[in-house]
């Protein structure tokens, strides 16, 4: 477990406070996504999960372990995936025999299914892949190491519509019991099948943070049914479909899928209650 205890952060005593008094649980077995607008501090949160940076106040506490310490033990349970990067030139195997050592329950099974689902060769120079292919290369590993907490910014950033769906199979695929994901990203889509927690920050604060369970048991998402009270409309918008909206659900209505891109507008709008 994450617990976040009263943080504050700025990158400098002339900059404006990224985090102040910001408190949050992360719990084990769920999927987390991070949505926010430009500036909102998703990634933020997640350099300062993953203890590159630290909190000027409060403190960050991963299963107890203060991220400040930076102890072995925790950045051994512990992976980022940064929205950009710069892979070393060498052989895909090379890199893996280079890093692996540092992450005690790296699996090379699931390495090898990774790239498979990603229709990656193992022997491939890295410097010689797209840019959306290693990332698919930067996923698979991180997968492959095991962590209990996989933290992940604009991950489908670069991939085709085919190898996102790869990425949604490949992330369920390794999601167990014990393992902690939160994927920070703009691209709503690409994530609305897979994560099962939505936490919204905006001006640095949270303003959601709800099951998408609770959120399904609750309301209701897609075309606004033709007999709705105007007092059960949450939020609405117009398109060529017709109304679409969020809407209290009545007893006997059955659940809809939670449409992330209206629950993260109402949010933002301040519409959603």
């Amino acid at each position: 477990m994450i617990e976040i205890q009263n943080i504050a952060f700025s990158y400098g005593r002339k900059k404006p406070q990224v985090f102040d008094g910001f408190s949050l649980r992360l719990e084990q077995n769920r999927i987390y996504g991070l949505l926010g607008e430009n500036g909102t501090g998703k990634s933020t949160l997640l350099y300062l999960l993953a203890g590159v940076l630290r909190p000027q106040e409060g403190c960050i506490l991963v299963d107890g372990m203060d991220t400040r310490k930076r102890r072995v033990g925790m950045l051994q349970q512990m992976y980022i995936v940064p929205e950009t990067f710069e892979l070393h030139k060498m052989q895909f195997m090379d890199y893996v025999k280079t890093y692996r050592p540092f992450y005690p329950s790296f699996s090379m099974e699931v390495l090898q299914w990774c790239v498979n689902e990603f229709q990656l060769p193992l022997t491939c120079n890295i410097q010689e892949l797209s840019m959306g292919e290693k990332k698919k290369v930067l996923v698979s590993f991180a997968l492959a190491c095991n962590t209990r907490y996989l933290l992940m910014d604009e991950p489908t950033n670069g991939l085709d519509v085919p190898s996102k769906r790869q990425f949604r199979k490949v992330i369920a695929s390794n999601m167990n019991e014990d393992r902690t994901i939160v994927i920070a990203t703009h691209q709503l889509h690409d994530v609305e099948q897979l994560i099962d927690h939505v936490l919204v920050l905006k001006d640095s604060r949270l303003l959601l943070n709800s099951s998408v369970e609770e959120l399904s048991a609750k309301y209701g998402f897609g075309l606004l049914p033709m007999d709705i009270r105007e007092a059960d409309i949450v939020y609405s918008e117009r398109t060529v479909q017709g109304d679409m909206g969020i809407w209290l659900r009545q007893a006997d209505e059955r659940e809809t899928s939670v449409e992330l891109e209206m629950l993260f507008n109402a949010t933002v709008q301040n519409q959603f209650k």
